[in-house]
């Protein structure tokens, strides 16, 4: 039983109190503040808006409205309903509630989240603009635990956000190194040295997207009300903001054809611009379209046809260098504009349509390690918030029945092997590559002169190296009928020793059956190269995480469940098979006494030995 679970049992076994929100606390809004207002008045107060960028911070100035612990809501617009914690100086707008707690039954950081977890519930969205107003905000009801319960919560819910924090700001780095690889590798020479990786080294054409297209037209107008669930698929500019990528393969949204009076299409391998939008930093922000059908472009769209490699143009028009050009000359307002005209005047490097292939490929794995939902980082994001969600709900129950359920997006071992292709190397758990059990109960007294070979845990310290293809020792049929059994390129670990040191010492079974193995040793089954591994557990990296499993005090332990934690990094198994044979070498230089240093060091025992029986050997006097 959690300790949660122990305070609810003794604290609240019947259930709990619900309580309104204003019963819990006062209820405000924000004020009007313009953008020019907070230009003219900056400093270094924050004042905190609509938006969910950087937490809903609009800008900062030199006073405040509130100093303390809050939470704050979104009343208005796409956003409404989501809930902040504040903790410090700071004002909002007017499109922001404000909740002030005044009662001592309820903790505000669990009030946060609970709100987050019911809010959505109560907004309104007729009429096209949703809304949360705080009248509505008053009447939400919220279920309040003793504050002993409402504490340990907080604590279990503050875990899961660190550790997605902590990710996401990873995430963001990775994010980070691609934008610059990505210029770097689309840069053909505009940065002094180039970065190539082995791809760019023959002569780049820069040329305009208007010396590259076959064709370049604008969109017809779909408005918001000519979207339908069904019909033939079609792109809104907005859409290119904020749901598609540097290329996608399916509409979100259709329409009848019948609606649009001169419909504008685009196909396969077609590049599409946003020429509307709200920055200049954002403008005629651009996706490749890689699907099969035919689709409708909407208004303030511009459709580029070229005979390039789609993927490749994408990338290219994403670069740095790409949106200065795209933004150059814009002026600074609430809407933004491009044109045909000015997309056309773009500028970027095309070389071979075999080097635009390489590169799209590279990009493609760089992209989907950073943003791909089913993989790398954002699938661990995505799994930390939806286990954040489910847990949530699940302790904000109360007596309730939760059904949510955990989905883990893309298969393990193809983000493995991206992992590896991008950066060399994936870096996992054990558990993701391995099952690892116990090993048996004989004991050295059931040892015979042959039968079932066998590895007792203690050879694992005395007898045996990093790998091995014979045993020892054997246990008879009858013994063996009821023991576990290591495969062909497992790994065996002895998890009991007298010291951190030596603890989880193995060793590869290389041999061609299967093996017999005592207690006190773990059984590691996996699917790369079994030497790699043993290595690998040999070497500081994997102490200082064994050493945290480590416990005991005369007999020291590792529980072989814990062992699925141990962090590895692991290359491609060929590169494995590589550093296995370099090890190999190493290890026989240094071990081997058939060659090597202990090889020349039992000769010199031996040449040793034959000069002191020699120097000692006086005949005898008669």
């Amino acid at each position: 039983m959690s300790k949660l679970e122990e305070l609810i049992q003794e604290l609240c076994p019947d259930g709990v109190s619900v309580y309104r929100i204003d019963q819990l606390c006062s209820i405000s809004r924000g004020r009007v503040m313009s953008k020019d207002y907070i230009n003219e008045n900056k400093g270094c107060f924050p004042v905190y808006s609509s938006q969910t960028e950087l937490d809903g911070e609009l800008g900062r100035i030199s006073s405040y409205d509130y100093d303390g612990e809050y939470l704050t809501w979104t009343t208005d617009g796409a956003n409404a309903g989501t809930v902040f914690y504040r903790n410090g100086k700071f004002s909002v707008t007017n499109v922001c509630g404000i909740l002030g707690v005044n009662n001592e039954k309820i903790i505000t950081k669990y009030l946060y989240y609970s709100l987050k977890r019911e809010a959505p519930a109560h907004v309104n969205s007729g009429m096209g603009n949703p809304k949360l107003m705080s009248n509505v905000m008053a009447r939400i009801q919220i279920p309040v635990p003793p504050i002993e319960v409402q504490s340990e919560i907080v604590r279990i819910l503050d875990k899961f956000t660190t550790l997605t924090a902590e990710l996401t700001a990873e995430l963001t780095a990775r994010r980070k190194q691609y934008e610059y690889y990505r210029d770097a590798l689309l840069s053909f020479g505009k940065v002094s040295p180039p970065l190539t990786f082995g791809l760019n080294n023959e002569e780049v054409r820069w040329m305009t997207l208007g010396e590259i297209a076959t064709d370049i037209f604008r969109g017809a107008g779909i408005t918001r009300d000519q979207i339908t669930q069904s019909g033939i698929s079609c792109v809104r500019y907005g859409e290119i903001y904020t749901t598609y990528g540097v290329h996608f393969d399916k509409c979100v949204s259709h329409t009848k054809l019948e609606n649009i009076p001169s419909p504008k299409f685009f196909e396969h391998g077609d590049i599409l611009f946003a020429i509307t939008g709200e920055s200049i930093e954002d403008i005629a922000k651009s996706t490749a379209y890689m699907g099969k059908e035919k689709c409708l472009a909407g208004g303030d769209i511009v459709v580029l046809k070229h005979k390039q490699n789609p993927k490749y143009l994408a990338y290219a028009l994403s670069t740095t260098d790409a949106q200065k050009q795209k933004g150059a000359g814009k002026v600074k307002s609430k809407v933004v504009h491009s044109s045909v005209p000015a997309i056309s005047e773009l500028k970027i490097p095309v070389p071979s349509l075999a080097l635009q292939e390489k590169i799209a490929n590279v990009l493609d794995n760089f992209d989907a390690v950073c943003n791909d939902l089913n993989i790398g980082l954002p699938a661990e994001i995505s799994l930390r918030k939806k286990q954040y969600e489910y847990y949530r709900d699940r302790i904000l129950s109360f007596n309730t029945n939760v059904n949510n359920s955990i989905h883990g997006g893309g298969n393990l071992q193809d983000e493995i092997k991206l992992l590896q292709y991008v950066f060399g190397y994936a870096m996992v758990r054990l558990g993701d590559i391995a099952t690892i059990m116990r090993g048996g109960s004989f004991q050295k007294k059931d040892f015979s002169a042959f039968g079932v070979p066998c590895i007792h845990y203690g050879q694992i310290y005395t007898k045996y190296g990093l790998h091995a293809d014979k045993t020892f020792t054997f246990i008879s049929e009858t013994a063996a009928e009821k023991q576990k059994f290591a495969e062909p390129n497992d790994v065996v670990m002895a998890v009991t020793s007298e010291n951190v040191e030596d603890v989880c010492k193995c060793v590869a079974w290389v041999g061609k059956e299967k093996i017999a193995v005592s207690g006190h040793s773990a059984i590691i089954h996996h699917n790369q190269n079994a030497k790699y591994l043993s290595y690998y557990f040999h070497t500081s990296m994997f102490f200082e995480q064994k050493r945290k499993l480590a416990h005991g005090t005369k007999v020291i332990e590792v529980t072989p469940d814990t062992l699925t934690k141990i962090q590895i990094p692991i290359p491609t198994l060929s590169e494995q098979e590589r550093i296995v044979a370099i090890l190999d070498k190493f290890d026989a230089l240094v071990n081997d006494l058939s060659q090597g240093i202990p090889a020349e060091i039992e000769a010199r025992k031996k040449q040793y030995e034959y000069y002191r029986d020699k120097l000692l050997s006086f005949k005898k006097a008669g």
